[in-house]
């Protein structure tokens, strides 16, 4: 790909920085930096815009979602070459997700005709009055959206589509990892018919997303790291806040579970994105009674992964996102190591790009267990009594999603009624996600919850008028 210049209309920048294939380290592009001072501009823009927007009716939304949807469709080969370029995503991976992108901002295109109220009696008390109150759902105003670089497409829709069909204007700041593919999308939502100023991009690091945070903005939605997402809530003060923060999410094989389902469930929700997931498979709990067995599975499938160059279709895994993400991994590897931890497969690498890591016995104090590994790295733990595992489990700080392969409904009760997690999926791994159902965790993982229904409500006010 070769390098380019992408401008930002009617911003002046500070300064150029450059966009690399994390797998061969050349440049794909560049992207001008926006200022504090043209961020602060861009946001009085967007405030203009949702204030026209916010009468839309719907049907104007849905067909404006659905625009959209359809130029991402004519351009989701570039769209899906950018990705893989920018990401490290293997070509197979990109092209999913543009596909799911698309039905995305459709599925948000119809829940904007779905954004149902109430009526409530007042009368419900003796001596009550007779009134009725109207509860609707009203626009926000701005959404800021900061997007990180695993899913720098789909994300995106997933605050871009709830925010308009909620009527409210947005604000993007995606990835200075992966800002093109975010760059490429808005130009369409330009193409689409967007009214001026109801859907601005703007570049930059961590000073961005503070000046973002700090803007007149009416909420604000990131998906990142817990400490980033501390920093903006801080920053954004009073401001209502979505979050989603990542995960350390485990995956329970239980002897009764379809072994074989659960052993390729495991490989491909760990090692997808090169292990770059927030729901990603990050902890293997297996029972004791299966545990040999179902290693031995799950090496079959690992070892004949292949890696390299993601722009091959024959490639299964590519990189990590650069080199610092690599060493991080490594050292994560060694100190597990040190605390008893045994590699069945894998541990090097070659710059950004690691091989598909299997480790067993790993400690629970490890930061490869503890913490979220962003990596190729599936760590296994065997147990043999699931309410130990399940304590153990509730000890992390984070609470994203879970799965358990098992078909004793019992077990399935007890894991639902006492993990303490977001979601959790029955013989399935913790990374599925359908885009219009509720996502999110607690603790350390995030606030509020994204999917296209959810969202909707979430990135909009309740207004209540009795008459």
């Amino acid at each position: 790909m070769k390098t380019n210049t992408i401008p930002h209309p009617a911003i002046q920048h500070r300064r150029n920085f450059q966009v690399h294939n994390p797998f061969d380290g050349c440049c794909i592009g560049y992207i001008s930096e926006t200022s504090v001072d043209d961020i602060q501009l861009t946001v009085k823009r967007a405030l203009k815009a949702a204030a026209e927007f916010r009468g839309s009716t719907p049907h104007e939304r849905r067909s404006l979602l659905e625009k959209i949807a359809a130029l991402i469709k004519r351009d989701a080969d570039q769209l899906a070459n950018t990705v893989c370029a920018e990401v490290g995503k293997t070509i197979t991976e990109a092209r999913n997700e543009i596909r799911r992108s698309q039905n995305t901002l459709k599925l948000s295109g119809d829940a904007s005709t779905f954004l149902d109220g109430e009526v409530m009696h007042c009368g419900i008390v003796e001596g009550g009055v007779d009134r009725q109150a109207v509860v609707t759902y009203v626009p926000t105003g701005v959404v800021a959206a900061i997007t990180p670089f695993n899913y720098p497409v789909n994300l995106l829709c997933h605050k871009l589509g709830p925010a308009l069909a909620a009527g409210n204007a947005i604000v993007i700041k995606p990835s200075p990892k992966a800002p093109l593919a975010a760059q490429h999308v808005v130009e369409l939502c330009k193409e689409a018919g967007a009214p001026e100023g109801l859907i601005q991009i703007i570049h930059g690091g961590a000073d961005a997303a503070v000046a973002l945070a700090k803007s007149p903005i009416n909420l604000l939605s990131f998906t990142g790291g817990p400490q980033a997402g501390l920093a903006l809530k801080q920053a954004s003060g009073l401001v209502r806040c979505l979050m989603e923060l990542g995960g350390n999410d485990p995956l329970f094989i239980m002897p009764d579970g379809d072994l074989d389902a659960a052993a390729k469930t495991a490989v491909v929700q760990r090692f997808e994105i090169a292990g770059q997931s927030c729901a990603a498979v990050k902890k293997l709990y297996v029972h004791e009674d299966i545990k040999a067995d179902f290693i031995d599975r799950v090496m079959a499938i690992t070892t004949a992964l292949t890696t390299g160059n993601p722009a091959d279709p024959a490639t299964n895994m590519g990189p990590v996102i650069d080199e610092l993400a690599a060493q991080d991994v490594s050292n994560r590897l060694d100190q597990a190591i040190e605390l008893g931890g045994r590699i069945l497969a894998g541990g090097n690498n070659d710059k950004a790009l690691f091989e598909p890591t299997i480790i067993e016995n790993v400690a629970e104090k490890s930061k490869l267990f503890s913490t979220e590994t962003f990596g190729p790295v599936l760590a296994i733990r065997g147990f043999t009594d699931l309410n130990v595992a399940i304590t153990e489990v509730n000890r992390s700080d984070y609470g994203l999603q879970a799965g358990i392969y098992s078909n004793n409904h019992a077990q399935i009760r007890l894991l639902a009624r006492t993990l303490q997690v977001g979601g959790i999926m029955v013989n399935e791994g913790p990374d599925f996600r359908a885009e219009h159902v509720p996502f999110g965790g607690i603790k350390k993982s995030g606030l509020g919850r994204e999917g296209v229904r959810i969202a909707l409500r979430e990135m909009s006010e309740t207004r209540v008028v009795i008459d």
